[in-house]
């Protein structure tokens, strides 16, 4: 859904004009120091990047879905890292206020999450809960008028940066799956919240992660997303389905942006006294990466404007994670490979895109997971 497409334009030719002078001229500074300078950080509150999803009652953009993926369309034509810094504040790591929280958690939190006065981040992954996140042990005990939360949490992207926590937790230790969690917004500076060392990672430098720690951390019953327990779960699984349909759109602008490199590249590269481009196995390459980027972005818009008319598309999400990862993975792979030697220097895009894009299909739900989110809706509607 659309709402006005003259000034969404404008939003997205503002988002184009960064993209292309001033991030991707940043990516290798990025890349090599590992964070994103303050100054970008600053410009990107201001063109509120911040706020595009959150509310416009609450200082956000309010977009709906459909223009949420065409801006990330645009977003994912550079390094990650460069979402990522503002991608929680828009997604997990607010929607569960959004979607579920009080009046008044939305009223305290969302107007600065819009403003990117403060950076939200998202705790569900455990070290021993990944992918199998109802049998998570961080526990949430009622004491008075408040919880008591005990355990870690692994690999939250943000969290270095983050000034809060939306954070799963048992409250029903008796309830062994996803029944007894529930969902609390932690502020950062809550005595007994700390901070791992920041992860080094394969790729995405720039984008922050280590691990949180919650020892005897006291945080108000008013805390409690909704004021109910036992929701949790289904407030993380709704907000993993918002998720992966924007992930899977940064997918996409990723991939264009290896087809421009790769094409630019094919067309300079001469070898046999020829450009590269006019060899039709070097066509090949390009036509197929063409066709499957074309395929991802189609079932993307089709899948926003249908979550814009009605909340459930966890199936339809499902597939265009799954496809549209596995998808930039291999553009990114064929990338390379019509760079030849020169796609395995550092010199070249390509080289960190290609790892950039393996935690695509990872992180948010991996493959796997979202194979059997996919089946598990098959069977159910067929029964």
């Amino acid at each position: 859904m659309i709402r006005d497409e003259e000034i969404l334009e404008q939003l997205l030719d503002s988002i184009r004009r960064f993209v292309r002078e001033r991030l991707i001229p940043l990516e290798e500074q990025v890349a090599d120091e590992d964070r994103v300078p303050d100054d970008v950080i600053s410009e990107m509150k201001e063109l509120g990047l911040y706020g595009l999803s959150i509310p416009e009652e609450y200082g956000g953009l309010g977009l709906t879905m459909e223009e949420e993926v065409l801006a990330a369309f645009e977003v994912g034509k550079t390094a990650p890292a460069f979402r990522s810094a503002f991608g929680t504040n828009n997604g997990i790591g607010s929607q569960g206020i959004i979607l579920d929280g009080t009046d008044e958690q939305k009223q305290r939190y969302l107007p600065r999450l819009a403003t990117g006065e403060i950076v939200a981040s998202f705790c569900l992954t455990e070290p021993d809960s990944g992918s199998d996140a109802a049998s998570l042990r961080t526990s949430a005990r009622k004491d008075g008028d408040e919880y008591i939360l005990n355990g870690t949490k692994r690999w939250i992207t943000n969290a270095p940066s983050a000034d809060v926590f939306t954070v799963m937790a048992r409250t029903n230790p008796e309830e062994k799956g996803a029944r007894g969690i529930s969902a609390f917004v932690v502020d950062r500076d809550t005595p007994g919240v700390s901070l791992g060392a920041p992860y080094k990672k394969m790729g995405q430098h720039g984008a922050p992660v280590c691990d949180v720690i919650f020892d005897d951390a006291r945080v108000p019953a008013a805390n409690l997303i909704g004021g109910q327990e036992g929701t949790g779960f289904k407030t993380a699984m709704k907000v993993l389905d918002k998720g992966r349909l924007h992930i899977s759109a940064v997918c996409v602008g990723v991939a264009e942006r290896l087809i421009e490199e790769a094409m630019h590249f094919a067309l300079e590269r001469k070898q046999f006294g020829q450009r590269i481009a006019d060899f039709q196995l070097i066509q090949a390459l390009l036509a197929d990466s063409r066709a499957e980027c074309y395929a991802a972005r189609s079932m993307i818009l089709e899948t926003a404007r249908l979550r814009d008319q009605r909340p459930d598309v966890s199936e339809q999400a499902a597939c265009c994670k799954m496809f549209a990862s596995e998808m930039v993975g291999r553009v990114a792979d064929r990338a390379v490979q019509i760079h030849g030697g020169a796609g395995y220097m550092r010199e070249y895009a390509v080289e960190r895109l290609y790892r950039d894009v393996r935690l695509f299909r990872i992180y948010e739900g991996t493959t796997q997971i979202q194979q059997l989110v996919i089946a598990r809706n098959m069977i159910r509607n067929a029964e």
